[in-house]
Formats: structure tokens, C-alpha cells, sequence
């Protein structure tokens, strides 16, 4: 059994990966060739974006965003204090403070009712993450963002088709960045990213910061980043874009029917009525998770864990701030375990999973 089975995907959509490739290895524009600027229009159209800059990593999207805003030494970015590590790299890489707020309990997204509390006179920007694939209460955090004269960055690294009171994630605020790494809801054969906006000026920036901030060939209006997306990796996500949105329900599917197979036996990330998540990870909360882990592997069941150290607490993010500050986060990652999901498991596999969870919990 596979964690995420991309092999199984391969083998549907050979075809149309092998041609799409193959049409650039005819072509050999394998830096910013045509499939680029395909595919940044039909994201920008899937996610009613107005702009899609694509870019290397999601990590470079954050980084290339907070640059494009301005972000300096000194200083402030709010987020999560519970996410993969590059929501808070890129803010300490241009010299600024990271400074975390603690998660909900039932979403592990970041708790919006402490947000407020953590704005200052050097606050520039606001980063929540859609955690698991579910969007943040972004309607809030917007309207703070509003208040205080901030942006928001969304993380939409794990959510990219999910959508949020009807609207797609990545789309949710002023910039929206994903990740196409190969194990998201959306990924190419490496590594790659893309940044949301429809705000013209911010776009422009992007664009140049994305090539050493150059304005026109060899004039560097600005400091920049070698951060493109290889053609190469386009041409694999135009491929996989035809699938996508079924693949979206098929996770959803997924998802449902481990909801039902659990029931109120086992803590799970809540799935609120006004958002549809990608269900990036399947993800449950377990007060003796190295015991279940332990004898999932000896049944030959995947298992991970999305994040056993919350940001604050890693070595290098201990001088930005007090680490008993975020009970939530410590606890969640005390018990948090991501199952298999993906569009191709079958409902056998789902039920054989939740049944070796089931038969090691003690009621």
C-alpha cells in the first residue's frame, strides 16, 4: 500500500504526460517555454485569480510574495505556529521576525481569535496556513488584515482546489501561494509553485523578482531570485489538470467515508460546512499514536506525521519568542497521524485502514 500512490496516477494519465513532455523535449524551450504561460492562464482561470506567476517551490512563493511587499530587517509576519517549517523560513530569510499564534483544537488551522493580540506598529503581513487542505476562516482574517492596514499571504500549499463560502482557495486574499510538489492534491515531477493576485502592480513585481529582478534583459530594477518553474513541469500539471477536479471528489469521497468508518471513536480535523477541502492528508489525533503506528506498519499501512514539532519549538525559531505559548500546537503535535489518501485508493483499502486503527484503540 502506498501513502500517496503516484504511480497508479502515472498510469492513468500516461498518455497525456508522456505527450505533453515529449512536446517539450520537440520544442526545447525548457525555460519559460510556452506550457508556462499555459499554464498560468488556466490556473489563474481555475482559481479566478487575474495573475498566476509561476515560480520553483512554494517555499519561493512565500518568499517572492513577502519580498513583493516589502518586507525588511525588523520587520513583523504573523502565522501559524503549527506548518511544514517554509511558512516561517522565508520570513526570517529577508531578516524579519516571525511571530506564531497558536491553532484551533478541531482544525489545527490558526486560532483567528488570537490574532489580533500578536499586531503591532511593525506588523507587515499576516500568513495562515490551509492546513491539511482546509482553508482558515479567511473571511476574519481578512477583515483584521483590513483594520490594521496589513496583507495577507494565503499558504495554499496543501489546498489548491479546495474552496472556502464558495471561493477557491489560493484566491482567498491579497496573494495566494500553492506548492506543486509531487505528494500535493496538485503535483508535478519535482519541484515547482505558483503565486495568486489580482492586483496588477503586485504581479509585475513578481514577475520581475522571479527572474533577478529584471525589468527587461540584463536591467535589474530590483533585488531578485533565480525562481522560475521549469517548462518541463508545467507541461506535467497541464497534463494532470485534466484530471483534476475528479480527483478532487474522489479524495472528498475518500474522506467521507473514513469520517463514517471512525465516527466519534477517533479525534479528526473538523470539516466545516462552508468549506470543501482537497484532503491533502487525512489526518487523526491519537493519545498513544507510536503504538498504532507500530502495528499499522506490521499490517503494511503507510503512516506519517504532519508536524511532530511545531515551528516555535524547532531549534532554530526559539529566539523569536517564549516556547510555552502554544499549548495547542504542542498537544496536536503530540497526537497528530496522517493515513493514506489519494484519488485512486479503493474503499477496501479505506476500510481496512480504519479497522487497524479501530482495533487498537481502547474504549
Amino acid at each position: 500500500m502506498e501513502f500517496i500512490d503516484l504511480k497508479t496516477q502515472y498510469r492513468e494519465l500516461r498518455k497525456s504526460i508522456n505527450e505533453r513532455i515529449q512536446a517539450v523535449l520537440d520544442h526545447g524551450q525548457y525555460i519559460m517555454g510556452p506550457e508556462v504561460q499555459e499554464l498560468e492562464r488556466r490556473l489563474a482561470e481555475y482559481t479566478g485569480a487575474v495573475h498566476c506567476i509561476s515560480v520553483a517551490s512554494g517555499t519561493e512563493a512565500l518568499l517572492i510574495s513577502l519580498m513583493a511587499i516589502g518586507v525588511e530587517p525588523g520587520d513583523e509576519v504573523i502565522t501559524t505556529a503549527f506548518s511544514f517549517i517554509a511558512t516561517a523560513e522565508v520570513i526570517a530569510l529577508l531578516g524579519a521576525k516571525p511571530v506564531f499564534v497558536d491553532i484551533e483544537p478541531d482544525s489545527c488551522n490558526i486560532d483567528v481569535d488570537l490574532i489580533e493580540g500578536k499586531i503591532t506598529s511593525k506588523t507587515r503581513a499576516i500568513i495562515p496556513v490551509a492546513l491539511y487542505g482546509k482553508p482558515a476562516d479567511m473571511d476574519r482574517i481578512n477583515a483584521i488584515a483590513n483594520k490594521h492596514g496589513v496583507v495577507i499571504i494565503e499558504d495554499a500549499a496543501q489546498s489548491l482546489g479546495a474552496t472556502y463560502k464558495g471561493r477557491k482557495s489560493a484566491n482567498l486574499s491579497t496573494i495566494g501561494c500553492t506548492s506543486f510538489f509531487p505528494s500535493k492534491p496538485l503535483g508535478c515531477y519535482g519541484d515547482g509553485g505558483a503565486i495568486f493576485t489580482s492586483d496588477d502592480e503586485l504581479a509585475q513585481v513578481m514577475r520581475e523578482i522571479r527572474v533577478h529582478g529584471q525589468s527587461r534583459r540584463y536591467v535589474h530594477s530590483r533585488i531578485g531570485v533565480g525562481g522560475r518553474m521549469d517548462t518541463l513541469q508545467c507541461a506535467v500539471l497541464l497534463a494532470k489538470l485534466e484530471r483534476f477536479d475528479w480527483e478532487l471528489e474522489q479524495r472528498r469521497k475518500i474522506g467521507a467515508l473514513y469520517d463514517e468508518l471512525f465516527g466519534n471513536r477517533v479525534w479528526r480535523i473538523r470539516q466545516h460546512s462552508e468549506c470543501e477541502s482537497t484532503f491533502a492528508q487525512y489526518t487523526i489525533g491519537l493519545e498513544d499514536r507510536e503504538t498504532v503506528q507500530a502495528a499499522l506498519r506490521e499490517r503494511e499501512i503507510p503512516t506519517a506525521v504532519h508536524y511532530p514539532v511545531p515551528i516555535p519549538l524547532q531549534p532554530a525559531y526559539a529566539q523569536f519568542c517564549s516556547q510555552d505559548q502554544f499549548p495547542v500546537s504542542v498537544d496536536m503535535a503530540r497526537k497528530v497521524i496522517s493515513l493514506p489518501m489519494g484519488p485512486y485508493m479503493q474503499p477496501n483499502e479505506v476500510r481496512y485502514i480504519a479497522e487497524s486503527v479501530l482495533s487498537q484503540i481502547r474504549y
